[in-house]
């Protein structure tokens, strides 16, 4: 059976920071893909035309099977009350019916992320969402690694994805977001991708992965 996958994007770029890769070899072993963005920067930014053109390039890269966005403030997210956003990310997942969710992981030190998890995760309640079926938080640079160092707020993975098939066009993915992407030792740096891919790959067997943490799978 195929997988019908959803992304839900903090911020355009987050999806192929966190599981690139992933949805690239979803895409190649014929499962849908669908990309959900929460955020966007203001029509008056004057990267405004550039960052929508990047995101129509990346659409295409991925050849998702359908893109969705929401346009809340970026780095404004706290400024919406939970219920408004459980209600725009609920008609999303009820349109898609995803059986397998990505999402931001909860302890991200970016307030746009967390409040994001919170509310993309009260979507998925079983008796409310039977079609959603596999929740994974994925791994972000520059927000990930920058949580708290407790154990509840520290990102453990628990699956790993082979993608060293597909780990060079998530580098020229990323690339097209040319605002996010500098040199090292910037977070969020082709030197950094390659690092964190090499030891997530190191972690099982692989020469390129990604990690994930499993919240929930229903068999």
């Amino acid at each position: 059976m195929k997988n019908k996958i959803l992304v839900i994007a903090v911020h355009p770029d987050d999806e192929t920071l966190g599981c690139g890769g992933t949805l690239l070899k979803h895409k190649a072993n014929g499962d849908e893909i669908h990309w959900l963005i929460c955020t966007t920067i203001d029509k008056n930014h004057n990267y405004y035309e550039t960052r929508e053109k990047e995101i129509d390039e990346v659409s295409k890269l991925y050849n998702f099977d359908s893109v969705h966005n929401l346009r809340l403030k970026t780095m404004q997210v706290d400024e919406y009350s939970m219920s408004e956003l459980v209600g725009k990310i609920s008609q999303v997942i009820n349109e898609v019916k995803p059986n397998i969710i990505y999402l931001p992981f909860k302890g991200d030190v970016h307030s746009d992320h967390r409040k994001i998890f919170e509310a993309s995760y009260s979507c998925t309640k079983s008796f409310r969402y039977p079609f959603v079926k596999k929740i994974y938080m994925i791994e972000t640079l520059s927000e990930t690694e920058f949580a708290p160092s407790t154990k509840e707020d520290s990102f453990i993975p628990n699956v790993f994805v082979d993608i060293s098939e597909y780990f060079d066009k998530k580098i020229e993915i990323m690339k097209v977001f040319q605002s996010e992407i500098a040199e090292h030792p910037f977070p969020r740096s082709e030197r950094n991708l390659r690092a964190l891919a090499t030891l997530r790959g190191a972690t099982c067997g692989y020469e390129y992965a990604e990690s994930f943490v499993l919240l929930k799978e229903i068999l």
